[in-house]
C-alpha cells in the first residue's frame, strides 16, 4: 500500500470513529439531549402516583389519545407549577383543577409561539390533574412506529417532575 493511500485511509477511519463518538455523546449524553429533563435539575416536591403510561398500539385514524396524571403537594408549603413543557409538538398538556376548569395548552418550546407560563398554585395537601394529549396525526404518515414523549413540570423552587408516554402508532 502506498504511504499516501495509507495516510488517507487512517484519516478517513479516524473521521468515521470521531463522528460515531460525537453522535453517541449527543444521543446519550444527558436526558436533555434525549428530550427529557436536565440532568442537573432537582426533583420536585410535587409527587405523582404514576409518571409513565404506555398507550399500547394506537391507530392514526382514531385521532388523539389522552392520559390524566395526578400531581399532589404532600408538603406543608404551597408550591407553584411554573412551567409545563412537552418534548414534541404532537403532545400538549393541560392543568385540570378540582372544579373541572382547565388551563393550557402547554406544548413544546419554540413551536407555535411561546409556551405560556403555567403559574398554577398548588396549596399544601392539594392536587391537580395534568392531562397529556397526544395527536398521532401531527407528524403525518411519517409518524408511524414507536413513540416516546415527555412532559416536564418545573416548580417554584426549581424542581422538576417528568411524565412519559409511549405508544406504537399504526396507520
Amino acid at each position: 500500500m502506498k504511504p499516501k493511500t495509507l495516510t488517507y485511509s487512517i484519516v478517513f477511519f479516524l473521521v468515521i470513529i470521531g463522528l460515531f463518538a460525537w453522535g453517541n455523546a449527543a444521543k446519550g449524553g444527558t436526558p436533555a439531549a434525549q428530550g427529557g429533563a436536565s440532568a442537573n435539575a432537582s426533583k420536585s416536591a410535587l409527587v405523582a402516583s404514576e409518571s409513565f403510561y404506555d398507550f399500547g398500539t394506537i391507530s392514526m385514524k382514531n385521532f388523539i389519545v389522552t392520559k390524566d396524571f395526578t400531581v399532589s403537594n404532600p408538603t406543608e408549603n404551597d408550591i407553584t407549577i411554573k412551567t409545563i413543557l412537552t418534548s414534541c409538538m404532537c403532545t400538549n398538556a393541560f392543568i385540570v383543577r378540582a372544579d373541572g376548569s382547565t388551563k393550557g395548552p402547554f406544548g413544546m418550546a419554540g413551536h407555535g409561539g411561546a409556551v405560556p407560563p403555567a403559574n398554577e398554585l398548588v396549596k399544601a395537601g392539594e392536587s391537580r390533574i395534568i392531562r397529556v394529549v397526544y395527536d398521532p396525526n401531527a407528524h403525518g404518515p411519517a409518524g408511524i412506529g414507536q413513540i416516546d414523549r415527555f412532559v416536564a413540570l418545573t416548580d417554584s423552587v426549581g424542581g422538576t417532575l417528568e411524565f412519559e408516554i409511549k405508544a406504537l402508532v399504526t396507520p
